[in-house]
């Protein structure tokens, strides 16, 4: 919804039928609030289903500077909110001593909650023909000992990944799914409307739900372009249009929840 504020997200996912939010902690006060969240999420009837730690380059100091401090504290609020899913960020190059700790350190927090830390695929910066390594101990997840993953299909279409072929690699890994979609810009991560690009969203959800994925499927758009909040909502309800048809086409009858998980219908969540 940026640059509109989080109550109106939770307000649009209500008005078009979505069936759940991920957060992402932003400098936007009320995203960082639980009681704010949770009087949303009641109000609105809108499960929240997923935060999004504050591990981008403008939410350094929101909730600190401790890189792990921002984890703790975002799977406390996923906690108290009933959320399942924290999604975050491999570390950045510079912070060394975070990156030298990342996947075990990830995997003790893990140990300690039902909470799943769902590390997200990223991209690498291009400059001059030649890559430039923005995080450690890669952009990728695949290779990395990490028990759960969160793929975004705007990132792939940036890194120029192979999006389907990456879910496979991935296997039970794959918990979680941003859905978007891109052109492949260098160093533009455009997350357009999915079918307005030319990442294979279509077909990997055919294939989640054909799989049985259990996993959640968000759909993470970027509408800051709409000339009004009717050319947002529009671009919105495009998009959860595309998601259900896509999963319906998989010859079962699913359920996707906007920020949500994909299940059979009749089948405990």
């Amino acid at each position: 919804m940026y640059p509109e504020k989080v109550p109106s997200a939770f307000e649009i996912a209500s008005l078009l039928g979505y069936d759940g939010i991920e957060v992402m902690v932003s400098t936007d006060a009320s995203s960082q609030d639980l009681n704010v969240l949770r009087r949303l999420s009641d109000y609105h009837q809108v499960p929240i289903k997923s935060i999004h730690a504050p591990c981008l380059l403008l939410t350094q100091r929101v909730w600190g500077r401790d890189p792990w401090g921002k984890l703790v504290r975002s799977k406390d609020v996923a906690e108290e909110l009933g959320a399942e899913v924290v999604v975050v960020h491999p570390p950045f190059r510079w912070q060394r001593d975070y990156a030298k700790e990342f996947v075990e350190g990830l995997a003790r927090m893990q140990d300690e909650t039902d909470v799943l830390f769902a590390v997200e695929n990223m991209f690498p910066l291009k400059a001059r023909g030649a890559e430039a390594g923005m995080y450690l101990p890669d952009w990728n997840p695949v290779d990395q000992d990490y028990p759960h993953v969160t793929l975004d299909l705007s990132h792939t279409a940036v890194s120029g990944s192979d999006a389907i072929d990456m879910a496979g690699s991935l296997g039970d890994r794959l918990r979680h799914i941003h859905l978007a979609d891109g052109v492949g810009i260098t160093n533009k991560d455009e997350h357009l409307v999915p079918g307005r690009g030319n990442q294979p969203c279509g077909a990997m959800l055919e294939s989640l739900a054909e799989g049985g994925f259990k996993g959640h499927i968000v759909l993470e758009v970027n509408t800051r372009r709409a000339s009004s909040r009717i050319e947002r909502m529009e671009d919105l309800a495009e998009a959860l249009a595309f998601a259900r048809l896509h999963l319906a086409a998989a010859a079962h009858t699913w359920e996707v929840t906007s920020a949500g998980e994909i299940t059979r219908r009749g089948v405990r969540r």
